[in-house]
């Protein structure tokens, strides 16, 4: 099956989600299935066409919204680039010192262990209500998981183009470069993924633990009113932009990675 055909029944599956969501909510479209009336689950799930109305408000007839999701935006980005390149540096560090290595590990093990979400708390104490604590929160929920997959990606290079190399001369610089990293690169791109999800977990939740500002904030206003419709635009939102990001992410990758099998790649997305 071809890409377009692909993207078509996405696109499809997609308006058909939407369209049982509003005939589930819409008086006299369908009989109700879990509630008494269709209003019940209007209010618990909101309303498809009054969630597109409010997002319609927000990026177009007001307008407001922009500086509260260049806020969400700023901090999942610093939380993103700062988590990957810390993990994918402790990653390579400790996969090439074993010695370090078994040193850390049972204190990786219980950081990782660890609910992080429990440290947005402590993060607000330390770095006050602003960018800095839903960053810091954002990094620590990211590193692990690049760490662990750059860890990972550096310990399954093969011995024999290890031998191979050290047998044609290079020095641990070179393999550096073009053993170590190569074999990593895969494994750092699953990663991130991943990551770009979870470095909007960290910044939404911070900001819902203490922010002004941030779609996170518009969220936390909208559920201390019962305002099901503006969660949903603000959850539709974030969602949205998470996609964009996860996309980027998947350029790069496929711009890097020329050298993998399309088809490698294709069952990796």
């Amino acid at each position: 099956m071809n890409r377009s055909r692909i993207c078509l029944l996405q696109i499809g599956l997609l308006i058909a989600v939407f369209a049982l969501w509003h005939m589930l909510t819409k008086p006299g479209l369908l009989p109700p299935l879990f509630f008494d009336n269709e209003r019940q689950a209007a209010f618990f799930f909101g309303e498809p066409l009054k969630i597109f109305s409010r997002v319609w408000v927000w990026f177009v007839r007001d307008a407001d919204i922009y500086r509260h999701l260049a806020v969400t935006l700023t901090e999942t980005l610093l939380a993103f680039g700062i988590g990957s390149v810390l993990g994918l540096a402790a990653g390579l560090w400790l996969a090439l010192s074993p010695t370090a290595s078994a040193i850390l590990e049972p204190y990786i093990t219980a950081l990782n262990s660890m609910p992080r979400i429990i440290l947005a708390p402590i993060f607000a104490v330390w770095f006050g209500l602003g960018v800095a604590s839903k960053v810091a929160l954002g990094v620590t929920l990211v590193f692990f998981i690049v760490f662990f997959n750059v860890y990972q990606g550096v310990k399954e290079v093969s011995p024999v183009v290890l031998a191979n190399a050290r047998m044609l001369g290079a020095n641990p610089k070179q393999l550096l470069r073009h053993v170590y990293l190569p074999s990593a690169t895969s494994w750092v791109f699953s990663s991130l993924h991943t990551s770009v999800g979870l470095a909007f977990v960290g910044a939404v939740v911070g900001e819902y633990l203490g922010s002004s500002q941030g779609v996170g904030y518009l969220i936390l206003q909208a559920e201390g009113s019962f305002d099901i419709n503006t969660v949903m635009a603000g959850i539709l939102v974030l969602t949205g932009f998470a996609l964009l990001l996860d996309a980027l992410v998947g350029r790069i990758e496929r711009r890097l990675m020329k050298w993998q099998p399309r088809e490698a790649q294709t069952e990796k997305l």
